[in-house]
């Protein structure tokens, strides 16, 4: 993993996706959009779809990630499809109920968080565990091979995947310093996801199960004492005025990261035409996942500074401490196999296919 210090922001279109990637599939929708509008051709716009979403349209996955595809959708069809963007749950409901909203065509697309309804997608969860994760990119690649592999026809059958994808580096944020694992005793934690309720539970804390919007005011009430998330979306959640302290982990893992879906509706997927379902699927799969995972870490480094220009007290466990809350989290592991057992899902299995393919995603960058 690499440090958190040295993370500066990717523009959105500057990821490196290898051979025939989705930069060039961007730039080559940009010209023919341009060649469109040049000689006066127009077509009738075909479909409209609604993208709902939890976060405000200029936090940075709306913002560098969502919009991004939506546009380059929008391009890629000649105008034939217009994406409408809801953010911050305009159309209504609450976060976990985002993914119903997807599968009973209540809207078109959704973003969110597939811990946010626990349990329901379990073989989703190995990438939640503990210290599984690496980076974002090489994360994503992962679970991208793994969802067409194991979840596809299982965990997310009643509903078409676009994208899969998981965040930058999991990070403490605190009222009170995190210098080692017996500072976590009585703590009171926003957790994003079942698997993180589990573990900061493990780790001596009591967890909070909150969904991301929500933690500016249980802080601010003092509901909690601190959350752990990644440092991007800090900025958007006021998280650096509101707590002073910050703990990261060095080694090559991380201490967690969330999984994340952008999910299309089945029947209005399949209801597309063939030349408009091509344009989903050239703007789906593993480039676009690995681009949203690495886009969306990228924006870890700038949200960074603004604590450390802030004089926030920003602590970085060395490889032994590491090592004592590896150890601890253990149990984590041990429960959530026999968890998803009961379930029918052989979860060491799981953990050895992630873990492979994360290794060798990583290695290969």
């Amino acid at each position: 993993m690499a440090d958190a210090r040295a993370c500066e922001f990717v523009p959105q279109w500057e990821v490196d996706l290898k051979a025939f990637t989705w930069k060039s599939l961007a730039l080559a929708s940009a010209v023919a959009a341009a060649s469109w509008v040049s000689t006066g051709i127009s077509h009738a716009q075909d479909v409209t779809l609604k993208l709902h979403q939890f976060l405000p349209a200029q936090a940075n996955v709306p913002k560098l990630v969502l919009d991004v595809w939506a546009d380059k959708v929008e391009a890629d069809s000649g105008g034939r499809i217009k994406v409408e963007r809801y953010p911050s749950m305009q159309l209504g409901g609450t976060p976990p109920q985002l993914i119903d909203q997807a599968i009973d065509g209540t809207v078109d697309v959704v973003w969110t968080v597939v811990g946010y309804t626990p349990g329901r997608f379990p073989r989703v969860e190995v990438f939640e565990l503990p210290f599984m994760m690496t980076n974002a990119d090489a994360t994503s690649r992962a679970y991208w091979d793994l969802f067409e592999k194991e979840m596809k026809d299982t965990d997310f059958k009643d509903v078409h995947i676009v994208g899969t994808w998981v965040h930058g580096p999991g990070v403490i944020h605190s009222k009170v310093p995190v210098n080692t694992l017996d500072d976590m005793k009585g703590l009171k934690l926003r957790a994003p996801t079942r698997i993180i309720t589990g573990l900061l539970g493990e780790l001596g804390a009591t967890a909070v199960g909150l969904p991301v919007p929500a933690v500016t005011e249980a802080l601010s009430k003092g509901v909690i004492d601190g959350a752990v998330i990644p440092w991007e979306v800090t900025t958007a959640l006021k998280v650096p005025e509101l707590v002073n302290n910050h703990t990261e982990f060095g080694g090559d893992h991380a201490l967690y990261t969330t999984a994340f879906v952008l999910a299309m509706n089945k029947d209005r997927y399949e209801s597309l035409p063939d030349d408009l379902k091509k344009v989903i699927d050239d703007n789906s799969g593993q480039e676009f996942s690995a681009f949203a995972g690495s886009t969306q870490a990228g924006a870890d480094g700038p949200s960074r500074q603004i604590a450390v220009d802030r004089n926030n007290n920003i602590i970085t466990l060395d490889a032994d401490e590491v090592a004592r809350w590896q150890e601890a989290a253990q149990p984590v592991y041990a429960k959530w196999v026999e968890e998803v057992k009961a379930k029918g899902v052989d979860g060491q299995a799981l953990i050895d296919e992630a873990r492979a393919l994360i290794d060798k995603y990583t290695k290969a960058q």
